[in-house]
């Protein structure tokens, strides 16, 4: 697997939390780094997928997520 290097400034606040998550679940700060901008890059791509949707949705009566619930169920 070919991998790329980037470079980013944090906070005093952000290192230590990246530093205590790393320590805490065994992992080093860049596996860590790496999972959390994965997870939040991905709730970034629903949450635009959701939004180019909710017109058809909400044109087919799915007003909130439990209306979805309640027909997937």
């Amino acid at each position: 697997m070919k991998s790329n290097t980037i470079t980013i400034r944090l906070d005093d606040d952000l290192d230590r939390l990246l530093t205590r998550a790393s320590r805490r679940s065994g992992r080093n700060r860049s596996e860590v780094a790496r999972e959390a901008m994965r997870r939040q890059l991905r709730i970034t791509q629903f949450d635009a997928a959701r939004q180019r949707l909710m017109p058809f949705a909400e044109a087919r009566g799915y007003l909130t997520d439990e209306d979805v619930f309640t027909t997937v169920s």
